[in-house]
């Protein structure tokens, strides 16, 4: 039965599987494109025999029911003929009606192989190439949980991994294992942090280091000392939009010089519903939405979109897959000025406009006019924004 739900997640291209508990009642759910599902509730009798078996698949202590614990499974999934190999992310959680486990599917067939693939407009990815393809500075790609920014700062390691690089990563977790970089998973139980195993790869003769979280200052610090010291870095912040990384770094007690000098390109992102290329249809009395900032032009631009309309192929939902929308700062050297005189996110912000930034919600106008998501799914992503 647990093959059946894993297989059955995958052939949905679920993203994670939740097995959960209440009173009373056990309940399967997969999430699909960013939004849960509930697919079953079997009988409350197989709940232990379940989590029993994803718990010895995970080599978790099946004995263990009062504390959280972490596994990963990897499997052989059918798919298209041939098995591929799946890993499976396990989390359990000691709830009040007895254990929660949530499986996150990680198939690295999923990744996009290109940066074009993520869906990056014209002018944000001509930045976002010419930020990875410098030989130093940090890279940081913002935004909350689940916005994809791990998939992003993979898809510029596998366009950058060759023989000639020695690539690095230090991530909790590891999410997917690739080819010819180094990753190493992070581990507080024996003092492996972010900070010790940054240290650690400094003395491996680096030339490219990910990590996967800058969570406090001694982290930041040596990850902006390796990038000013000849290193590529490429990280992740969580913040609301790309100006806001500079307040936060601020916030962990950098130095402004020292921010200027290493930030190379801020890339803020959130991820929107794709919708369904079998039955969309366009929506025949189009609502007024605004210019994208900085054009000049007519406030209100009346544009041609399409609805989420639903069939077998999507499962009903009117949509299939996700999208990226990007916003990229490129750090000029009018805003390192603006950096260094302490200026807010709100001028900085303004300034990247001005220099032909691109922001979250003008990304999404371009995904709705290309009829590529609608206007629900860019408000929703970007009310914050």
């Amino acid at each position: 039965m647990v093959d059946l739900i894993v297989f059955d997640a995958i052939g949905k291209r679920a993203s994670d599987i939740h097995l959960e508990t209440y009173d009373g009642e056990f309940r399967i759910r997969y999430r699909i494109d960013g939004v849960l599902y509930p697919v079953a509730s079997p009988p409350l009798a197989l709940r232990d025999a379940l989590i029993s078996r994803v718990k010895i698949l995970g080599d978790l202590d099946i004995g263990e029911r009062r504390l959280p614990q972490d596994g990963r499974i990897r499997m052989k999934a059918p798919q298209a003929g041939e098995d591929r190999e799946i890993d499976l992310r396990v989390s359990s959680l000691p709830t009040i009606f007895g254990e929660k486990l949530v499986l996150r599917i990680l198939d690295r067939e999923r990744l996009p192989r290109r940066l074009s693939d993520l869906g990056l407009e014209e002018v944000s990815l001509e930045r976002m190439r010419r930020a990875v393809r410098r030989s130093h500075g940090i890279v940081l790609a913002t935004g909350p949980t689940g916005s994809g920014k791990t998939s992003t700062l993979y898809t510029c390691l596998s366009r950058l991994n060759g023989p000639g690089l020695n690539i690095n990563t230090v991530e909790d977790p590891v999410e997917f294992n690739l080819p010819g970089i180094n990753q190493v998973q992070t581990k507080d139980s024996v003092g492996l942090g972010f900070a010790t195993a940054l240290r650690a790869l400094l003395r491996q003769d680096p030339d490219i280091l990910m990590v996967g979280e800058i969570r406090d200052r001694e982290t930041a610090v040596i990850a902006i000392r390796a990038a000013i010291t000849g290193h590529l870095v490429l990280s992740t912040l969580h913040t609301n939009d790309a100006a806001s990384a500079v307040g936060r770094l601020l916030d962990m007690g950098i130095p402004p010089f020292l921010i200027a000098n290493s930030v190379n390109l801020v890339c803020a992102q959130r991820l929107v519903r794709r919708l369904c290329g079998e039955c969309k249809e366009p929506n025949r009395s189009p609502a007024p939405l605004p210019e994208p900032a900085g054009t000049g032009t007519d406030p209100i631009l009346k544009i041609s979109r399409f609805d989420a309309r639903g069939c077998p192929a999507c499962h009903g939902t009117g949509y299939r897959g996700r999208i990226g929308l990007f916003e990229t700062m490129e750090v000029t050297e009018t805003i390192q000025q603006l950096i260094l005189q302490g200026a807010d996110a709100a001028r900085i912000r303004k300034q990247a406009v001005r220099e032909g930034m691109i922001t979250l919600r003008d990304s999404g106008l371009e995904k709705i006019r290309a009829g590529v998501s609608t206007v629900e799914e860019v408000l929703k992503a970007t009310r914050l924004a």
